[in-house]
């Protein structure tokens, strides 16, 4: 359970950026800077369109995100400590890998999708 913890706190940015392109309209709607109709069509074009790009950024953001953790919290610097703790970094990646997919698909189709019918923007 710490582990997971653990992985939470650096996995929460990079799904949330991966959610943009549902994520934004309802932004600019909450905002007041989009009108329904226009914050509707946004979220057409950017997932109809964009959603790989999207995808692709977050998933960037949780390697960064998980190399970054490696460094600062668990004092993997260089090349030999990583050969040592080869098992702990691949039950991280793969706990993270985890954790980003289903928080990915949670919160986009879950909590966005709800927010979003809320605000009338999709039905």
């Amino acid at each position: 359970m710490h582990k997971l913890k653990e992985v939470l706190s650096f996995s929460w940015a990079p799904v949330v950026l991966a959610s943009l392109c549902c994520l934004s309209p309802v932004i600019f709607v909450l905002l007041g800077v989009s009108t329904i109709s226009f914050a509707g069509s946004l979220a057409d074009t950017l997932y109809g369109d964009y959603k790989w790009l999207f995808r692709t950024i977050g998933l960037l953001a949780l390697l960064a995100s998980f190399v970054v953790y490696l460094r600062r919290a668990k004092g993997i610097c260089t090349i030999d400590e990583a050969k040592k703790r080869r098992n702990e970094i691949l039950n991280y990646l793969l706990l993270s890998l985890i954790v980003g997919i289903v928080g990915y698909f949670f919160f986009l189709y879950v909590v966005v999708e709800y927010i979003g019918i809320g605000l009338g923007i999709w039905g």
